[in-house]
């Protein structure tokens, strides 16, 4: 079953803290983000940025696996990347003259820093305004994204709420409620199943079970995801995004040497790790007592949450 995300305009947002504590993604529209989305053209980005250095994927698939890893780490001046990802056959390659770049912009010192266009990129950042939907002190990165035409990100979910702020391009999105992540083959934060839209259902019979949630995002479309939405994005055309990440749990809940800002919660990672161990204590049993105190801890887990 497929829904429509809700839209809702400028005035009903920009006065109000009710879309985050509703928890439900949104696209918003009409919304002031400045002059990117006129300015941000191939060309002018290039022209701004030049020839410094970034860190790409590389693949001749059009849907990047991070379980799997079907893509390349690469590194190219910026100019040339937006060259290479603007068209779709190229003479200058590292694979395949049809393949597929992806650039997540990294800090300073990626094992250290976040990833902050103001930072990162200076001369863009004062082309693009944040809306006010959260208070500046929670905010966590600005992470500045170039996609082919064609590529698809990984299925995954994130630890805080976002807002994807689509400035060149068309994208498909694609989300799942959290309250479905049993079905989804998780490994770590992202799932297994590559193809949502055409899953493998004799490999993961029970995603059939997951609803999704699509929409499509138009240049200048802001999509709030919230925290635990599992979420991919397809690049109907060459794409130009920004995604603005904030806290929105008690600081102390988040790992401080997570420059990402992907690690569970504190609380959830030692009870992870804590089950983890439970398995691994369990296996010391036979089979039949092994399944039936397996069974109680599931029980016990689903009283939890009923």
């Amino acid at each position: 079953m497929r829904s429509i995300l809700r839209f809702y305009l400028p005035q009903t947002i920009l006065s109000t803290s009710s879309l985050t504590l509703q928890r439900v993604p949104a696209v918003l529209k009409n919304v002031n983000i400045g002059k990117c989305t006129e300015r941000w053209t191939a060309e002018y980005l290039a022209e701004q940025v030049g020839n410094q250095p970034v860190k790409i994927h590389v693949s001749t698939s059009t849907k990047l696996d991070f379980v799997n890893k079907n893509f390349l780490y690469r590194t190219l001046p910026f100019g040339e990347l937006i060259a290479r990802a603007a068209e779709e056959k190229h003479s200058n390659y590292f694979l395949d003259e049809k393949e597929f770049y992806y650039m997540r912009s990294l800090g300073d010192d990626p094992r250290k820093d976040v990833a902050d266009i103001r930072r990162q990129f200076p001369g863009l950042a004062k082309d693009i305004t944040y809306s006010d939907i959260f208070p500046e002190k929670q905010f966590f990165s600005s992470v500045f994204r170039i996609a082919s035409k064609g590529l698809c990100l990984w299925t995954h979910y994130d630890v805080m709420d976002n807002l994807l702020i689509q400035v060149k391009g068309k994208k498909n999105a694609v989300l799942f409620h959290p309250n479905d992540v049993s079905y989804m083959y998780m490994n770590g934060d992202k799932s297994e199943v590559l193809d949502v839209e055409n899953p493998d259902l004799e490999k993961y019979p029970e995603f059939i079970k997951a609803t999704k949630y699509t929409c499509t995002l138009d240049s200048g479309d802001i999509l709030f995801i919230p925290a635990l939405w599992l979420h991919n994005m397809t690049s109907l055309e060459f794409g130009v995004a920004v995604n603005v990440f904030w806290r929105h749990l008690e600081e102390n809940m988040y790992d401080k040497k997570d420059p990402y800002g992907n690690k569970d919660p504190h609380p959830a990672a030692t009870a992870l790790t804590f089950l983890e161990k439970a398995l691994k204590t369990l296996k010391q049993l036979p089979d039949d007592y092994r399944t039936f105190y397996s069974k109680r801890m599931i029980s016990r887990i689903q009283d939890t949450i009923s």
